[in-house]
């Protein structure tokens, strides 16, 4: 079968012959003429197998042949990365340069005016990035009301990393009359249900089964600590066969550090990733594509769209954790009919990575042994169905190495001291300041009778300054405001009756025998409630209803004051 026989007009015929194609890849021959009818489409085939030709043609063909009734954006094509838009753009370029439809790309990470400007000079075909897309959205300078083709280009990566929120946010602004082409290099279940909500009765062209690896393709697998990687990495770069390869890494992070570290090594190296600047990026790829890098290290979102003919080889630096991955990884090589080696490195944390990944291509990628870093043993199965439990391995292992004498004082005693802590923990705030305080009486009362036997001997020499520390000693206790505050209102004395009450105390001298009294009324205090201590130093003879009946029972506010012969 070749593209004459095809339902292509002369035009897009010639430009495709122009690029040197004769035939057309088994994903263009069955999706070209489903989306020339006018019907939406789901299409999974290997990277590399011609996806972008498969819906460029026929969107040339139907946009040509109809005049739209006012200029306006008539398709877009929704992509993941800058790179993957150029090259759309290219592709756009090239088949119909005998057309006289406009396109043009937009992308985040450049200054955005260029892309004003060529989008007021009017536009058929619009290749965009989903931010800088929304951006403009919402400026008012894109109007995708007149939309009639919608493309979803590598659909598994664009809703599967993230941009989920973005495409539904373009989408909402799409007329619901539209035909939409969904492709991507593979095509999980999860994506499929996902896309039967944005697909009409769509025709499904899957030219391979789910996820299949290319046949061309010799895959290795070295089996590396995840520390000796690098090492191993660069002790393979020395054969000099391996003209140019492309490294994957988990991480943006992980990327610049590999490069770095060839760099450092004599191997020349460039990172490509999302936090590089369109310039960066830019420069990288041309610079791998000109011979002037050999290695281009690189993230699974920015490789989108790295499309290299004579790439030799790809490793896998970091395995992927989903296994549909590995598959569109190495098929950035043997492309265009070449042969091509996909090398992979797994370190004991990536088995359960590994396993997924040979389940899913239900075949064991070769191990290569005898490498200077070989050194992990093939690991037990409980090792690959829980590799999580790396911590608790490590925890068994350093339980079995410690002598058993240093186990058994690591374990604390439970004495009476600890016992109450542990209790305490779960009491409030208030309920310890209780606990402190009945401690703190506790206490007192248990020195009260060592205090009793040192005070004689004092009292015979000094009286006097005996009673000014036995003083401070009466009003020990702290009082709580609570109770403060529950003191009832008395009127405030006069000065002369402060005075009075005040003058006799100075002059009276305390005799031993009382002052010892005193000191046993005081320690036998501290064991009553706080809130009493506050009202009377001793519980009251009779009690009264109110302050006006106390006043009658005493004389009245004219009777004199009555001395306490106890203070």
């Amino acid at each position: 079968m070749t593209f004459q026989d095809l339902p292509l007009q002369p035009a897009i015929l010639k430009a495709v012959a122009e690029a040197g194609y004769t035939s057309p890849s088994p994903i263009q021959a069955g999706a070209i003429p489903p989306v020339l009818a006018g019907r939406d489409l789901l299409g999974c085939a290997q990277t590399g197998t011609g996806k972008t030709a498969a819906f460029a043609l026929p969107i040339l063909q139907n946009l040509s042949a109809q005049t739209p009734q006012r200029p306006c954006i008539r398709a877009l094509i929704l992509t993941p990365t800058r790179e993957l838009a150029l090259q759309i753009g290219d592709s756009f370029s090239a088949y119909g340069k005998h057309l006289k439809l406009r396109h043009t790309v937009i992308f985040g990470g450049v200054g955005q005016q260029p892309q004003v400007e060529a989008l007021r000079r009017g536009v058929d075909i619009l290749i965009a990035c989903p931010g800088r897309l929304n951006d403009l959205i919402g400026q008012r300078l894109i109007d995708l009301s007149g939309i009639e083709i919608f493309v979803l280009d590598e659909a598994d990566r664009m809703l599967d990393m993230g941009f989920v929120h973005d495409v539904k946010k373009v989408i909402a602004k799409l007329p619901r009359r539209r035909q939409t082409l969904l492709f991507s290099a593979t095509m999980p279940k999860e994506i499929e249900e996902l896309a039967d909500s944005l697909l009409h009765d769509p025709a499904v062209v899957k030219v391979d089964p789910v996820s299949s690896t290319v046949d061309r393709i010799d895959q290795k697998l070295y089996f590396v600590e995840k520390k000796q990687k690098i090492e191993l990495l660069a002790y393979l770069l020395q054969d000099k066969s391996i003209v140019n390869a492309l490294v994957f890494s988990r991480t943006k992070h992980g990327a610049d550090r590999i490069a770095r570290l060839l760099n450092k090594a004599g191997i020349t190296a460039a990172a490509i990733h999302g936090n590089k600047s369109q310039t960066a990026r830019v420069n990288a790829l041309e610079g791998f594509k000109a011979g002037k890098t050999r290695v281009l290290v690189a993230t699974d979102i920015a490789a989108r769209g790295i499309d290299i003919s004579e790439l030799s080889h790809v490793f896998n630096y970091d395995l992927p954790e989903v296994p549909e991955t590995y598959v569109h990884r190495i098929g950035r090589t043997a492309r265009a009919g070449a042969d091509g080696v996909a090398i992979s490195f797994c370190s004991t944390e990536e088995r359960e990575y590994l396993a997924g990944i040979e389940k899913l291509n239900r075949k064991k990628i070769p191990v290569v042994t005898g490498h200077p870093w070989e050194g992990m043993p093939p690991a037990q199965p409980q090792a690959v169905q829980q590799p999580a439990r790396k911590g608790a391995a490590k925890a068994r292992s350093a339980a079995k190495a410690a002598p058993a004498p240093e186990l058994e004082s690591e374990e604390p005693m439970q004495t009476p001291d600890r016992q109450q802590s542990d209790e305490g923990r779960h009491l409030s705030a208030s309920a310890k300041r209780r606990r402190r305080r009945r401690r703190a009486m506790d206490r007192s009362e248990a020195a009260a009778p060592a205090a009793q036997a040192a005070a004689k001997p004092e009292e015979k020499k000094h009286p006097q300054p005996e009673q000014r520390r036995e003083k401070p000693e009466a009003k020990k206790p702290q009082q709580p405001r609570q109770a403060a505050a529950r003191k009832p209102a008395q009127p405030a004395p006069r000065a002369e009756e402060v005075r009075a009450e005040k003058q006799p105390r100075r002059e009276k001298a305390q005799p031993p025998k009382a002052a010892a009294q005193h000191t046993r009324r005081a320690a036998a205090q501290t064991s009553e409630d706080p809130g009493l201590l506050l009202i009377s130093r001793k519980p009251p003879v009779q009690k009264f209803a109110s302050f006006e009946a106390y006043m009658e029972a005493h004389g009245g506010a004219t009777a004199p004051i009555e001395e306490n012969p106890e203070d």
